[in-house]
This record gives C-alpha cells, sequence and structure tokens, in this order.
C-alpha cells in the first residue's frame, strides 16, 4: 500500500498515525459556558499537556481519547504566560507522545498538527515552518508580557486545535498549537528544555515562578571594537523602563544596551525572559551594560512577576 504514496504523503500518514492516539479531545465547562480544545499525553500515567487558555476558569470536564473512551480532568497547574497547562486523568488512556526540540527547528521544515479543531476529533493537518522566533502578547498585572519563539506555520489550525500537537517528520512533538494568528497562519507554542523546566514545575507546584525584571528593548549592533571584547556582535538596546521596577530601582537607563547576565550572552528579549524562570526570583542579577561608551556592571534585585 505504501507504494502508492509519494515520499511527502509517507511521512505525513506515518506522523499521523504516531500522534493521533496520543492527543485526546478535551470538554470543559466554565461561566462563559462550554468549549472544547485539544491536550497531548507526554506521560504513560496520564499526564497532558494543553494551552491554559482552553482550561481557564473551567468548573469542570473531561476528555476524549481517539477510540471514544471518556474520562474526566483534574488541572494539575496553569501558566498563562507559556499558554501552557497539565492536566491529570486516568492512566492508559493514550499512549505517550516523545517531546522533541523546537529549538533544532529550520524555516521551510516539515510540520505535521493533530488535534480536534471544530470538534472533528483526529483532525490532521500538514506544512511547514513558516517563521521562527515569533512572539505572542500576553497581559499581566505588570503590563504586556510575551510569549518567546513561537513558531509560525501554515499548517491549518482551527478553533478547536489549541492544545493539540505540531510534530516534527519523526513524529517528536515540538509545539503546542496555540492561536490562528490568521488566513492560512497558526502559531504553536515551542516544545524546547524551557517547556520541559515549566511543565515540570506546574506538575510540582501548580505554578510557574518568574522574576521580573522591568525593560523592554530591541536587537541592535554593538561597536566593531566591543565586538572584539566580548565575541558577539549585537546586545539589546533599553527602549523601556518600567516605572519603579527592580531595573529601575536599580540604575538602568533608556539607551543602554544589555551586553550580558553574568557569563549569559543577552541579545534578544527573550534571552531576559528566559533567565527570569524560577530560579532568579530574590535572587541577585548580575547585568552588564554598554554605557556611553564604557562596559558597566549593575546588579539587579528581581522581584517575582505577578500575573
Amino acid at each position: 500500500m505504501d507504494e502508492a504514496l509519494d515520499a511527502y504523503s509517507r511521512i505525513v500518514t506515518a506522523v499521523a498515525a504516531a500522534l493521533q492516539p496520543c492527543v485526546l479531545s478535551v470538554l470543559v465547562r466554565s461561566r462563559r459556558g462550554s468549549g472544547a480544545g485539544s491536550a497531548v499525553a507526554f506521560t504513560t500515567d496520564g499526564l497532558l499537556v494543553t494551552s491554559a487558555h482552553v482550561v481557564e476558569g473551567v468548573s469542570g470536564g473531561g476528555v476524549v481519547a481517539a477510540d471514544g473512551e471518556e474520562a474526566p480532568f483534574d488541572v494539575l497547574g496553569s501558566d498563562r504566560l507559556s499558554d501552557l497547562a497539565v492536566l491529570r486523568t486516568r492512566g492508559g488512556l493514550a499512549p505517550s507522545a516523545e517531546l522533541g526540540d523546537a529549538d533544532a527547528l529550520r524555516v521551510g521544515q516539515l510540520v505535521v498538527a493533530v488535534g480536534n479543531p471544530l470538534g472533528l476529533a483526529g483532525s490532521v493537518t500538514a506544512g511547514v515552518v513558516s517563521a521562527l522566533g515569533r512572539s505572542l502578547p500576553v497581559r499581566t498585572a505588570r503590563g504586556a508580557h510575551a510569549i518567546d519563539d513561537v513558531i509560525q506555520t501554515d499548517a491549518a489550525l482551527n478553533p478547536g486545535n489549541s492544545g493539540g500537537a505540531l510534530g516534527d517528520a519523526a513524529a517528536h512533538v515540538v509545539g503546542i498549537n496555540t492561536a490562528v494568528a490568521g488566513i492560512g497562519l497558526g502559531l504553536a507554542v515551542p516544545v524546547n528544555s524551557t517547556t520541559q523546566r515549566i511543565l515540570a514545575e506546574l506538575i510540582a507546584t501548580g505554578r510557574v515562578r518568574r522574576a521580573w525584571l522591568g525593560v523592554g528593548g530591541v536587537t541592535v549592533a554593538i561597536p566593531r571594537a566591543l565586538v572584539q571584547k566580548v565575541e558577539r556582535s549585537t546586545g539589546l538596546l533599553v527602549s523601556e523602563v518600567v516605572p519603579g521596577s527592580p531595573a529601575a530601582a536599580a540604575g538602568i537607563y533608556l539607551g543602554d544596551v544589555v551586553i550580558a547576565s553574568g557569563d549569559i550572552p543577552v541579545t534578544t528579549a527573550q534571552d531576559l525572559q528566559r533567565l527570569m524562570l524560577g530560579t532568579a526570583v530574590g535572587r541577585r542579577f548580575p547585568v552588564t551594560v554598554f554605557r556611553r561608551g564604557a562596559l558597566v556592571d549593575v546588579v539587579v534585585e528581581l522581584a517575582e512577576l505577578l500575573v
């Protein structure tokens, strides 16, 4: 039978066969009414990952496996700032998908989306990675925030796909589908080492602690003489310092160019946000900035970001 398929079709059908059993329908009830989404089994004992917005404010609901078997779920933890949530349901309801590493993705690479759009269970669409490093804005008690390094794909996504799997050609889950960005464009939260840390915190404590620095910025080229000294060509130009923030209290100013935090290079706003996960809360946070032709070391006392 496979002989009748071209190479592209063989890859898509193989990924679909591997991931469809691992993706469940999520049916929810809340004060806003009923809704639906998708979830991906990532352990054999009933742990599922889905989009946080799928289960936000839920008062009850259940999941439906690919074979039609139903079971209730509990929300172990939810994190708006990554749009990820972990659910627990009955063990053995679905096989476990293998999580991949979105950091290895390349633009143009084949990806396959599996979910339950518009209530149509087990739907499969295929496309390519259209872009990497997108940001998806979210709101917090401190103002605007962004989900980092979001994957953009032209694999068709529709309401109900949220929480479903975005798989690569090896059927590894490299993204959790989260939003429809427009006609022919969908977005997925990347699955990588940062995601693994977030899932572990949600399982252990039900929430994710993040520090708050209070700066916004854009990537810029740094002077050639500095490039030789720090062995990188770009830094993060500070274009916003939130009044009353830890950055403001420590003396980070508009126009500073952030070069590093300790030995860790900083070239994008996402680099800083990755450093803001739990271990930095309440600690002294070193920041090296380029200011008026000189490198300046600043130590920031980080506060917790309240969602």
